[in-house]
């Protein structure tokens, strides 16, 4: 299949946008010049016509002046005959006189759409746009006589549009040459711009194809410094990792190689000398050293294995959790005991108020004292002396709620929705890595649970734990393996730190 290139799909697609736009441009050029010229045609012939019917208005009482000499004399002498013609209409539908000075013939006086108008109309005017007998096209406007004695019936004004047509073809020419005149010009802006965006593009592809073959040593040569400059730096970026990653892979394979090298050596030494050994070279002292020997350097080998597992899992974000059936009151009590004497260096007072009793939690204790040492460092961090930090915890519906109050600096209303995100610091002024908190909400999620917090600024903070109550009437521990996003090491070692040493609490390995 033919690859359609990014140019030709751009050539496309502004193609189709501009010459939309250009034909909409002309559909509403025309319509709004075309209403303008017409309408202001319009409005000259009705001007007119006001004039000569407020005059005729005058001379239906008036005895002494002959209406139909009047009206006669008003046709034949308008000042604006070299305008539009005028013409009288008798009773019988046809023009009687014409300020042009021409007889019509009953043929040529039928085609009046204007005059049949204003003979069904209330108003006794009629409006016509369209082509005479003769195939020139006008506008006309009829206005019925006011006398019913007169000679004549109506008057009209018809005027000549072939004029004002040929002005609008030349106004639609010329916005026509303008239109491709701009697209000319954004076709060949656009294509420069798609140049300079391809040709580096194609640069990328073909390093990126030499790097599938596995030749790391090519680089992108970067050409400007926008997005795609920044682009190459990522990519040479990434080839300079995956290459370091190369060499971290083949010294960890090297080391490790070696480690397992010497206790195979050692089985494989001691198991031949065994199975070499005659019923009289043998002896009890021996079998029994050589089998400690075997039996240590296979547990030694069970124990690398371990770690080369649990390497892997902190590589991939792997995370085991153990669960069992808990005291929820305990674990948060610890952690309330570890911030005890910080909270009172710091002249933070803090507060717990602890139930009697609340049902316990299927889950896993030294994860869930993560979280409370999370949510009440947190709390203390936000915190200035003076301050008071409230623990309490009450049991409802089948959850049980850790809530942690402060009265510190609170967080900011377009903060809040982002504060569990990893990484994000709504206040730069106070410590921590900004992942804290997130690592505590994905721990609660695992447990089925939820955190919740609402903050005012400078007014303090309330987080709310909750977390469902177990069903389960036995203690059996259950592994249940999940996947985090991040590691627990950074947030595990900031609380060992600050654990006061004279508490001799500190955060239970995993």
């Amino acid at each position: 299949m033919a690859i359609k290139s990014i140019t030709q799909r751009w050539i496309f697609n502004s193609l189709s946008i501009i010459l939309a736009v250009v034909i909409l441009g002309v559909v509403g050029f025309s319509y709004v010049m075309r209403s303008f010229y017409y309408n202001g045609v319009k409005q000259a012939i009705e001007q007119r016509v006001n004039v000569v019917y407020g005059v005729l208005l005058r001379f239906i009482d008036d005895n002494n002046v002959n209406f139909n000499t009047e009206l006669r004399d008003i046709v034949e002498n308008s000042e604006d005959k070299d305008k539009f013609e005028i013409t009288a209409i008798d009773h019988n539908g046809r023009i009687a006189l014409s300020s042009s000075g021409f007889s019509y013939s009953p043929q040529q006086s039928g085609d009046m759409p204007d005059y049949e108008e204003a003979v069904r109309s209330s108003n006794g005017r009629g409006y016509y746009v369209g082509r005479n007998s003769s195939g020139e096209k006008i506008m006309a406007l009829t206005v019925m006589m006011p006398s019913i004695t007169a000679e004549y019936s109506a008057i009209r004004y018809a005027v000549s549009m072939e004029a004002i047509d040929r002005k609008l073809q030349l106004d639609l020419i010329l916005f026509l040459g303008v239109a491709l005149v701009i697209i000319a010009f954004v076709l060949i802006s656009g294509l420069y711009f798609v140049k300079s965006i391809v040709l580096p593009v194609r640069d990328v592809g073909a390093v990126a194809r030499k790097f599938a073959t596995g030749d790391m040593s090519a680089r992108i040569v970067k050409k400007s410094n926008d997005e795609l400059g920044e682009l190459c730096d990522i990519i040479n970026f990434m080839a300079d990792e995956i290459s370091a990653s190369e060499e971290v892979k083949n010294e960890f394979i090297s080391s490790v190689s070696h480690e397992l090298r010497t206790p195979l050596t050692a089985i494989k030494g001691w198991s031949e000398t065994l199975m070499s050994m005659g019923e009289g070279e043998s002896s009890p002292e021996m079998i029994q050293k050589g089998m400690r020997v075997i039996t240590n350097e296979t547990e030694r080998l069970s124990i690398m294995v371990e770690e080369l597992l649990d390497f892997s899992r902190m590589q991939n974000g792997r995370l085991t959790l153990v669960k069992t059936n808990i005291d929820i009151l305990a674990e948060l009590g610890e952690a309330v005991l570890v911030y005890a004497e910080r909270a009172r260096r710091d002249q933070i007072e803090l507060v717990y108020d602890e139930p009697e009793m609340v049902s316990p939690i299927f889950g896993d204790k030294n994860r869930l004292r993560q979280v409370f040492l999370n949510i009440i460092d947190n709390a203390l961090k936000y915190s200035d002396g003076g301050d008071t930090v409230r623990i309490s915890v009450h049991e409802n519906a089948g959850y049980v709620y850790i809530v942690v109050s402060d009265t510190g600096c609170g967080i900011s209303e377009e903060d809040l929705p982002k504060i569990k995100t990893k990484f994000y610091k709504a206040n730069l002024t106070r410590r921590g890595s900004g992942i804290g908190l997130a690592v505590a909400d994905e721990i609660v999620q695992l447990h089925e649970g939820e955190i919740l917090i609402a903050s005012q600024l400078d007014i303090g903070t309330t987080v709310t734990v909750s977390l469902p109550v177990t069903t389960r009437k036995n203690e059996t521990i259950t592994e249940i393996s999940t996947t985090m996003e991040f590691s627990l090491t950074e947030d595990k070692e900031r609380i060992r730190n600050e654990t006061d040493g004279t508490t001799g609490r500190h955060l239970p390995g995993n």
